[in-house]
C-alpha cells in the first residue's frame, strides 16, 4: 500500500460528510485499495463493515459505514492556526484606497464605495485579542508546532471545536496547552478516541470550567478517566451520546472514596438512560453536584430509595444536594414516581416534568401542576414557572381535599400519600367528606376550579367589537375548548396549558398570544410583562372567555 494512505483512526471529510477511517486495504472481488469509513452521520452509511458476508471493520453506530476510494477529493484536515487565520483574518486587497462593497441587506441591489478597508482588516487581524473563538466545522485535525498557538492567540477563553477532524485527546491537549486562559471548550460532534494517550502530568486543562461532549459517542467511563485532568471543571454536557448506562469506574491511582468537589452541573439530555438508581450511583462521587439534566431519556420509574446500604441504618441519597432536576420528555406515568423525588432530592428547588405520560393524561392535566407542587415541599420552580406562596398554599389545600375524598384507611392514606401527615399538620386535616360538604365546600377540588372558554383564532382580534360582531368573529375561529383552571394559576402557566390543549406545536408555543374578552366587547392582551400575575389579578372569573393566536398568517 502507498505511504500516503491514512492510518486507522484518521478523521476525514468527503463531500461535506465527516467520518473516521476504520479499514484500509483490498476488498474481495474488487481491485485496488479501499477505505472503510464510519460516518458521523449514519444516514451516509450503507452497512456496518460487512460486505458479502465478510467483516472488514466494526461501527459504533449500526449501518453507518461504507467503502470509498482514496482520492484527492478527501480532506484530512488543517492545523488549528490555518483554520483560525482563514476564518478571522481577511487578507489585504492591495494599494487601492477605495473598494466597491455590496450591502448584504440589500440583496445585491445597493453598491457603495468604501475607503481604507485594508486598515479595518488589519485591526481585525489582531488574533492575540481574541477571547471567544468558534471553529465549528472548519476541518481542524492537528495542532501547530509547540509555541506557535501561544504566540498567536494566547488570550482565548472560550473555544468551539465542534464538528472537526480531531482524532484524539492528545491533539486536544496540544491545542489547549497553548491557551493558558482557556475556560470553555466545546468538542461536540467529534469522534475522539479514549483518553489513554494523555500524559499523567498534563496541565492543559487545569483552568477549564465548561466542557461540551455532546454527540461524540463518549462514554461515562471515558469522562471519569478525563476528570483527573480537569481540576477546575464545573459544567459537563454529554447529551446525544446513545448512553444506555453510566458505568462507574475508579480512575487509576484514585481511591474508591475520592470525591470530586468542583462539578456542579451535568447534562445527559437525549440519551437512552432508564434507571435513576444506577445514574445516582454513577455520579455519587460528584459531591457538590447541583444540576442534573435527564431530559429526553427513557426513565419510566423512580423507585423508592433503599432503606439502607450495606446493612447501615442511615442511608444518604447520592443526589441529595441537587437543586435542579430535569426529567421532561421521559416515560413517567405514576404519581408514586413524583412522591419519591423528595426522598432522592430533599433540597430540590427547580424541576421539569412536562411531556411525561402522567402529565399528558387528560385526567391529570387539570391538577398535575398543583398536585406536583403539593408533593414536593422544597419546590420553587416547576417547568420554568415560579411557584408563589399563594399557589403553594392553594395547591396543598387542593391536594388535601382530593386525598380526603379517597376511600382509604388512615394507614393506607399515609402510605400512599407521603405528604399527607405533613400537610395536615400545616393546614389542619380536612373534614371527612359528606354529601352536603361536597356540594357546598369552597375549599374542595371542584369548588376551587372555574370554567373558562378559549377560542383559537386565525388572526389577532381588534380592540373591541359589538355583540353581533363578536359572535361573528368567534364563528371564524379554528377551534373552541372549555377548560377548568385555578384562579391562582399564572398567566404564563395558563398560556402553556392552552397551547397544549390546542396541540400547538412546541416550536410555535413561544409566539402564542392571549387575549381576555371583556363583557363590553373589548379585548385585553395578557402580555408577557404581566405573565407572572395570576388569573385572579386579571379579574378572570367563572365563564370568562379568551382568544388565543398561535401565528399571524
Amino acid at each position: 500500500m502507498g505511504s500516503n494512505l491514512p492510518p486507522i483512526g484518521t478523521r476525514l471529510s468527503h463531500s461535506g460528510f465527516l467520518g473516521t477511517v476504520r479499514f484500509v486495504g483490498p476488498v474481495d472481488g474488487t481491485k485496488g485499495v479501499w477505505l472503510g469509513v464510519e460516518w458521523d452521520d449514519p444516514k451516509r452509511g450503507k452497512h456496518d463493515g460487512v460486505k458479502d458476508g465478510k467483516r472488514y471493520f466494526t461501527c459504533l453506530v449500526p449501518n453507518s459505514g461504507s467503502f470509498i476510494r482514496p482520492t484527492s477529493a478527501i480532506s484530512y484536515g488543517v492545523t488549528f492556526l490555518t483554520a483560525l487565520t482563514a476564518k478571522y483574518v481577511e487578507l489585504p486587497r492591495g494599494d487601492r484606497s477605495s473598494e466597491k462593497v455590496i450591502l448584504g441587506s440589500s440583496g445585491g441591489a445597493i453598491e457603495v464605495e468604501a475607503v481604507n478597508l485594508d486598515k479595518i482588516r488589519s485591526k481585525l487581524a489582531h488574533l492575540e485579542r481574541l477571547r471567544e473563538v468558534s471553529l465549528d466545522g472548519e476541518c481542524v485535525s492537528k495542532a501547530n508546532p509547540p509555541g506557535e498557538i501561544r504566540r498567536t492567540c494566547p488570550g482565548i477563553r472560550g473555544l468551539d471545536l465542534s464538528r472537526n477532524l480531531i482524532s484524539g485527546w492528545d491533539i486536544i491537549a496540544a491545542i489547549a496547552g497553548e491557551l493558558p486562559d482557556l475556560r470553555r471548550l466545546s468538542l461536540s460532534q467529534n469522534r475522539l478516541g479514549p483518553p489513554q494517550a494523555l500524559s499523567h502530568d498534563v496541565s492543559a486543562f487545569c483552568r477549564l470550567e465548561e466542557l461540551q461532549l455532546n454527540a461524540t459517542l463518549a462514554t461515562w467511563e471515558e469522562f471519569q478517566n478525563l476528570l483527573a485532568y480537569l481540576p477546575s471543571l464545573r459544567t459537563l454536557e454529554m447529551g446525544y451520546n446513545r448512553l444506555r448506562v453510566l458505568t462507574k469506574t475508579i480512575t487509576p491511582g484514585a481511591t474508591s472514596n475520592e470525591k470530586n468537589r468542583t462539578v456542579r452541573s451535568v447534562n445527559l439530555d437525549s440519551n437512552e438512560l432508564d434507571d435513576l438508581t444506577d445514574i445516582s450511583e454513577a455520579i455519587r462521587d460528584l459531591s457538590v453536584l447541583e444540576r442534573l439534566i435527564l431530559t429526553s431519556n427513557l426513565i419510566a420509574r423512580i423507585p423508592p430509595p433503599p432503606d439502607n446500604i450495606g446493612g447501615q441504618s442511615h442511608w444518604e441519597s447520592p443526589i441529595r444536594g441537587l437543586k435542579h432536576l430535569a426529567l421532561a420528555f421521559n416515560q413517567l406515568a405514576s404519581w408514586r414516581d413524583v412522591d419519591t423525588i423528595p426522598l432522592w432530592c430533599p433540597a430540590l428547588e427547580s424541576l421539569t416534568l412536562s411531556s411525561n405520560p402522567l402529565f399528558d393524561d387528560p385526567e391529570n392535566n387539570a391538577y398535575a401542576r398543583s398536585f406536583t407542587i403539593a408533593r414536593i415541599p422544597s419546590l420553587q420552580i416547576l417547568d420554568g414557572t415560579a411557584v408563589s406562596a399563594k399557589e403553594r398554599t392553594d395547591s396543598e389545600l387542593l391536594y388535601l381535599s382530593a386525598v380526603s375524598k379517597l376511600a382509604l384507611s388512615d394507614d393506607a392514606r399515609r402510605a400512599e400519600h407521603p405528604q399527607w401527615a405533613r400537610l395536615c399538620s400545616k393546614h389542619g386535616a380536612p373534614d371527612a367528606p359528606t354529601a352536603a360538604s361536597r356540594q357546598g365546600a369552597q375549599d374542595t377540588l371542584n369548588g376551587r376550579l372555574i370554567n373558562v372558554r378559549v377560542h383559537h383564532a386565525a388572526r389577532v382580534p381588534p380592540r373591541s367589537l359589538t355583540p353581533a360582531e363578536l359572535a361573528g368573529f368567534l364563528r371564524t375561529c379554528r377551534a373552541e375548548l372549555a377548560l377548568r383552571v385555578l384562579l391562582t394559576m399564572t398567566v404564563r402557566t395558563f398560556r402553556l396549558k392552552v397551547a397544549k390543549a390546542f396541540k400547538i406545536p412546541k416550536a410555535q408555543q413561544g409566539a402564542v398570544r392571549l387575549w381576555m374578552v371583556l363583557p363590553d366587547g373589548h379585548f385585553v392582551e395578557m402580555d408577557e410583562e404581566y405573565a407572572g400575575r395570576d388569573l385572579s389579578w386579571w379579574g378572570v372569573e367563572d365563564g370568562s372567555s379568551f382568544i388565543v393566536v398561535s401565528d399571524q398568517s
